[in-house]
């Protein structure tokens, strides 16, 4: 790392505030805050869900919902150019070019109705104005930079056709396609896992140091800030409250609130493995296979095998945990368990074969079978209340409660997840993304399910939020003897909540088995892999970690 500081900065954040107007009132979501980034520097800015890091950074390239956003304080200066002071026209130019951005969500930001290829190749005709055919050669070299399989076969894929944590590598390809001089990264490894996401994060620090790229790196995960950053910025309720060179904030913290965000982490056990408890959920022989068509004629010429023979029981106040790299078939085996998708195999459900029912006979199951997902920003609609979003489901299920009864219930629910009722009549972005992922918990817990696919609940939440959550699941599990299937790549946190493991690779089971005996002692080579790069990544001390 360089962490040059001499001479004028690239980026000069200067006394930047940010307030948003809604319905007359005016919430201060940045407080004056300073900050610089010099050529070749990597800085990095954390802190909790809504203490205004993705404000931040949205300011710089002025995409917040303006007019209802404004800057009552502040200059943001790139190579000494105040860019607060130009309009969308100038920005353009900028925008992609000289600083690109990685959002935090990317299935909100990849365009659903464009493939691959023309969402990455479209970047290099606007800014470098290639032809198709280097286009498509050069979109097939950053997909394989950023880890991509057999990208060849991907271009031609729409976004929902990928996993989470494919769709970011798309993300960071496209965002790195034009070699900004500064890259803004927010939350960039946050759908990854742990081996991935030391890939990534080498091919960004080869990137920084290879193209003299600037950084400003948002995280909750402060073991990823420890390896990447130079400097740190620490915010709290819209504030910088501490900022410092990487090891000096590690090594001796100043501010409460940083003392806080080292300290934090998923704690606790999950609850004791009973056998005797009733089974939930079981899958038998489970096989998802996605045929590939060639030809005229489009015959199926081979299959994608997703999952490909998989068992599992969950018992009733037990959860079992699905770990594995993106792609490996972790969510499609929870939306076959939940009939979600067509499978193969015996699915049976609190006795009952389901893996025959159709689509109308599932209905009346679908509110004692809920699942959570990865994306609480995208899974939850923009153009309704919170209010209206949580009574969705009983409105479908229990049409005979009257309004008043619809709305008890929706404040018991919002009660139950520690979020306050009053709330219940905003919209989602007004949330924060730990606040969001609460409303969508409180979605599912409203039809009192009996199971829960939890689909990755936690990974783009900061520590201190995933603690809360985790706290919040086992809580909810015990008071209504939940089954859970927890699908994650973060083993920290499966370890605070699973009984069982299944370690799935390429679509098939690794390894299965009791959690404290997979942790303790991990009988397959890749579970050794899996299990050494997410505890070698939380007790690494300086450097990017390789594999």
């Amino acid at each position: 790392m360089s962490g040059q500081t001499s001479g004028v900065p690239l980026l000069s954040v200067r006394d930047l505030s940010v307030i948003f107007t809604q319905s007359g009132r005016e919430t201060l979501a940045v407080d004056h805050i300073s900050f610089d980034i010099a050529k070749g520097e990597t800085v990095a800015l954390v802190g909790e869900s809504g203490s205004g890091k993705s404000v931040s950074a949205l300011s710089i390239l002025k995409l917040l919902p303006y007019p209802s956003a404004a800057h009552p304080s502040g200059e943001i200066l790139f190579n000494g150019d105040n860019l607060l002071g130009h309009d969308d026209r100038d920005l353009r130019r900028v925008r992609g070019n000289d600083i690109a951005m990685i959002f935090q969500e990317p299935m909100t930001s990849l365009n659903p109705l464009h493939t691959i290829e023309r969402q990455v190749s479209e970047i290099l005709k606007i800014h470098q104005g290639m032809g198709d055919k280097a286009a498509r050669a050069r979109t097939l070299e950053l997909l394989n930079e950023v880890g991509i399989r057999e990208p060849e076969k991907r271009l031609n894929a729409y976004p929902h056709q990928l996993s989470g944590g494919q769709r970011q590598r798309v993300m960071i390809a496209m965002a790195l396609a034009n070699k900004p001089a500064l890259l803004i990264a927010d939350e960039p490894t946050t759908a990854l896992d742990v081996t991935v996401q030391a890939q990534i994060l080498q091919l960004l620090a080869d990137l920084k140091t290879a193209q003299d790229m600037s950084m400003l790196f948002i995280t909750h995960d402060l073991g990823i800030v420890r390896k990447i950053a130079d400097r740190v910025c620490v915010m709290t309720k819209g504030r910088i409250v501490e900022t410092g060179p990487t090891k000096e904030i590690f090594d001796n913290p100043q501010h409460e609130y940083t003392r806080h965000l080292l300290a934090a982490e998923p704690k606790g056990e999950p609850p004791a493995a009973n056998l005797a408890a009733p089974s939930v959920m079981e899958g038998r022989d489970v096989k998802v296979w996605f045929p590939i068509k060639k030809g005229f004629l489009r015959r199926t010429v081979d299959n994608v095998k997703a999952v490909d023979g998989i068992d599992v029981t969950i018992r009733a106040g037990q959860t079992l945990g699905v770990v594995g790299e993106s792609g490996s078939g972790k969510t499609t085996l929870g939306l076959a368990l939940s009939r979600m998708i067509s499978s193969k195999g015996d699915i049976r459900f609190a006795g009952r074969e389901i893996d025959r029912f159709s689509f109308k006979e599932m209905r009346p199951l679908r509110r004692e079978l809920q699942i959570v997902f990865q994306d609480p920003f995208g899974s939850l609609s923009p153009r309704m209340s919170i209010a209206d979003i949580i009574a969705e489901g009983l409105q479908v299920h229990e049409p005979g409660l009257s309004a008043d009864e619809r709305d008890a219930r929706v404040v018991a629910a919002l009660n139950e997840v520690n979020l306050d009722p009053e709330t219940r009549f905003r919209y989602p972005h007004e949330f924060s993304g730990g606040q969001r992922q609460r409303i969508a918990i409180a979605r599912a817990m409203v039809l009192n399910p009996r199971f829960v696919m939890l689909d990755e609940p936690t990974s783009a939440l900061d520590m201190s939020v995933q603690a809360q959550v985790v706290d919040l699941l086992r809580a909810l599990q015990k008071k209504h003897d939940l089954a859970y299937l927890f699908i994650s790549h973060d083993l920290k946190v499966v370890r605070a909540l699973a009984n069982d493991v299944l370690v799935m690779r390429n679509g098939k089971a690794v390894e299965y088995g009791p959690a404290a005996e997979i942790f303790a002692r991990p009988k397959e080579d890749y579970t050794k892999a899996l299990m050494a790069a997410a505890f070698r990544m939380e007790a690494a001390e300086g450097g990017v970690v390789g594999q």
